[in-house]
């Protein structure tokens, strides 16, 4: 498995530290809203990296936080009047909803930054004892001089980063990029008690503690969006080098969300929300859309490309019906086939060999849906390979998280008994009743279809 490396700036071997297990640890979401598009894109896209290690025979220990203490929260419960922690568990439920939605796996372990915070304040004492952490009057602060290679992640100079940098309203910070480790306590707001003052942390100490305190030192793969390569991931580098501690051994991250030029608004017929778009269209849409564009370029999410990946999904599930196939992803589980025939494990050979170079999900989507199209071909001309084909591309796609879903309920009986009359209308060329029976099965919710094996149907 080879994937872009961020601070190297080339696609380099994964290279696990332990053979055969894969530690990853991504940045999840501050808990004071609901999930936006950009949310839900870079938990599909680790997601999809976690199930396809899983199904390449890995081990994966993979490690996502929740932020339940930051400003945005505080700010939101003083709005509404209620407290801090009644806005972070009322978003981290909607957040669990919007993922289990989407079919995102649970990390192995989702902590809370309010659960480490003794070990982030034990962490900036030593960074003070150490000499690079001091106080001001509004909190500890980390000296970013104190890393030689500070600004890997940026992939700028240091000087360059001083010139860019915003005019900070503390003007008597060593340098404009130090940034804050603890926050001193403000009347009202959420407090812990430390040696160096009562607050509460700052962002780019929480990950850090998390990572190393679940993961341990050396850890495969640090994972998020691109916006928080710098300064948070740096943020979070710099500490780990100022201890001393090995920290990420690759650095992945996936590219932005764009709309077209086009505001998001409801008005305009675009999603403001990733909950906005869940319930507005089938989320396995949104899942295909995704994996059509690779993880590091921009992704570009409107009614229209969303319309297009349903129709494309609409496709998988006719393969599903037309070969009975089984729903594959339900759980993130997908067993490899040991076996294949000599043209299909060529042909699984191939989308793993793109899956496996920068998890080239594009080509590898491209080549699938080509396997449909080969599957079908087969099957209208009855080769019997053409349900192993067809089984080769359900697998693959449930590799990716993407389930076929096929008839998998019986129909109502007056559903079940239009559909007979239909097919018996036809068989005496009675058009116009077979047309009727079509209009009333639309009617009731049922998209009509027709095959060689008579009239089928599913739900809208």
């Amino acid at each position: 498995m080879r994937l872009f490396d961020t601070a190297a700036q080339e696609v380099l071997d994964l290279r696990p530290r332990h053979p055969g297990e894969v530690s990853i640890y991504v940045c999840g979401p501050t808990v004071y809203d609901v999930p936006h598009v950009g949310h839900g894109r870079f938990t599909l896209v680790w997601d999809v990296l976690r199930r396809w290690l899983h199904f390449r025979g890995f081990n994966v220990r993979f490690v996502s936080n929740i932020t339940d203490v930051d400003d945005k929260i505080i700010q939101r419960a003083e709005r509404e009047g209620v407290s801090e922690s009644a806005v972070a568990t009322r978003f981290e439920e909607v957040w669990w909803s919007s993922m289990a939605q989407l079919g995102v796996l649970r990390p192995s372990v989702a902590p809370r930054a309010t659960e480490w915070i003794d070990s982030m304040i034990e962490l900036i004492e030593t960074l003070m004892a150490r000499g690079v952490a001091y106080p001001l009057g509004d909190g500890i602060y980390f000296d970013v001089s104190a890393v030689a290679d500070y600004g890997l992640l940026a992939l700028q100079p240091l000087e360059s980063l001083r010139a860019g940098a915003r005019v900070d309203a503390r003007r008597d910070k060593r340098s404009p990029l130090d940034f804050a480790l603890w926050k001193f306590a403000k009347p009202g707001e959420p407090q812990w008690t430390a040696s160096f003052g009562a607050g509460r942390p700052g962002w780019h100490t929480e990950c850090v503690v998390m990572s190393l305190g679940l993961l341990g030192e050396g850890f495969d793969l640090h994972c998020g969006g691109l916006d928080l390569a710098f300064p948070h991931h740096e943020n979070e580098r710099a500490q780990a080098v100022a201890l001393g501690r090995p920290f990420a051994r690759r650095w992945a991250h996936n590219g932005f969300v764009m709309s077209g030029g086009e505001k998001m608004s409801k008005s305009l017929g675009n999603f403001t929300s990733l909950t906005d778009l869940l319930e507005r269209t089938d989320p396995r849409a949104y899942r295909l859309l995704v994996i059509r564009s690779h993880y590091r370029s921009p992704l570009d999410v409107n009614t229209e490309t969303i319309a297009d990946a349903e129709r494309s999904v609409a496709r998988l599930d006719a393969l599903a019906r037309r070969f009975l196939l089984p729903r594959l992803a339900g759980d993130g589980v997908v067993d490899p086939v040991a076996a294949w025939a000599p043209e299909v494990e060529n042909f699984v050979q191939e989308v793993t060999r793109l899956l496996d170079d920068d998890l080239n999900t594009p080509a590898a989507v491209a080549a699938l849906f080509d396997g449909v199209a080969t599957a079908n071909s087969l099957a209208d001309q009855g080769d019997s390979s053409a349900e192993t084909w067809a089984h080769a591309v359900a697998t693959l796609f449930g590799a990716l998280g993407l389930s076929l879903v096929g008839d998998e309920e019986p129909l109502p009986s007056e559903v079940a008994d239009l559909v007979v009359r239909r097919d018996e209308a036809r068989a005496r060329r009675d058009w116009s009743e077979a047309d009727r029976i079509r209009s009333e099965l639309e009617s009731r919710g049922w998209i009509v279809e027709d095959s060689s094996q008579g009239t089928k149907v599913r739900r809208r």
